[in-house]
């Protein structure tokens, strides 16, 4: 069976740094476009930058954590790397595209993978509407803001602010605000993940936010337009010990 070719991306921390030059003093790394799959080196954080640097090229992605967190990737160990690959499960992760328009009418198209959130940007709450395959659910939602996230990124900041954590083959979105002033009693939606979801910014000249896709940021807009991606997935790598399901269910079972 013939091995897998393999490239290296590496965060600038030194402990990440460490384990790139380590790596490539055992393993032969071809350039990208030559790669079977992609070795990231870091935390969550870089993994995500990693995933969208690489998003069109649809090469599966094998993380090993030299951050803190690392939720999404695999332990760090230099040996026997291409036997743990060839063992690897591979999990699909599906993305988001966001449309957002500003206040001069022009829209933006970025991804996210794991949300899309709308933050406020001034010291005025948000007046939003929301609305769901084009029916109005909220008129009026006063709040920091508000987030759709895939079940990837339900762990990440969604869950920091009391969402509901998704399984991964739920194919659910979920939809969470974000410190709700009115109607205080709405704490979110689980969605289908076929659902377009549409957020009308009122007032967004006094009342200014800005939509956030990942870590990608768009100030003062006036529409947002989130849906998944029906072109494009992505793959993630994990240990066999180590599967992303495993985790997201332990997850919801912490104290």
């Amino acid at each position: 069976m013939q091995r897998p070719k393999i490239t290296f991306f590496a965060s600038k921390s030194i402990e990440a740094q460490r384990a790139l030059h380590a790596l490539e003093k055992s393993y032969i790394s071809v350039p990208l476009e030559e790669a079977d799959m992609i070795i990231a080196l870091g935390g969550d954080g870089y993994l995500l930058r990693v995933l969208h640097q690489v998003y069109s090229l649809k090469k599966p992605v094998f993380g090993m954590n030299c951050g803190s967190v690392g939720f999404l990737m695999n332990p760090y160990d230099p040996h026997h790397l291409l036997e743990r690959l060839e063992k690897a499960t591979a999990v699909t992760l599906p993305t988001l595209v966001m449309e957002a328009t500003d206040l001069h009418d022009k829209v933006h198209t970025l991804h996210a993978i794991n949300e899309v959130s709308l933050f406020r940007k001034s010291a005025l709450a948000g007046h939003l509407k929301v609305s769901v395959d084009g029916h109005c659910h909220l008129e009026e939602l006063v709040c920091d803001g508000i987030l759709l996230s895939t079940p990837a990124g339900s762990t990440a900041y969604n869950l920091s602010i009391h969402g509901p954590i998704l399984p991964l083959e739920s194919r659910a979105l979920a939809l969470t605000p974000i410190s709700a002033f009115r109607p205080r009693r709405w704490k979110g939606a689980i969605l289908s993940d076929q659902s377009v979801v549409t957020i009308d910014i009122l007032s967004p000249q006094e009342r200014p936010l800005s939509a956030v896709a990942d870590y990608q940021e768009l100030p003062l807009i006036t529409h947002v337009k989130i849906y998944k991606d029906p072109h494009h997935s992505l793959t993630l790598l994990f240990d066999p010990d180590r599967a992303l399901e495993k985790r997201i269910m332990k997850e919801q079972f912490l104290v």
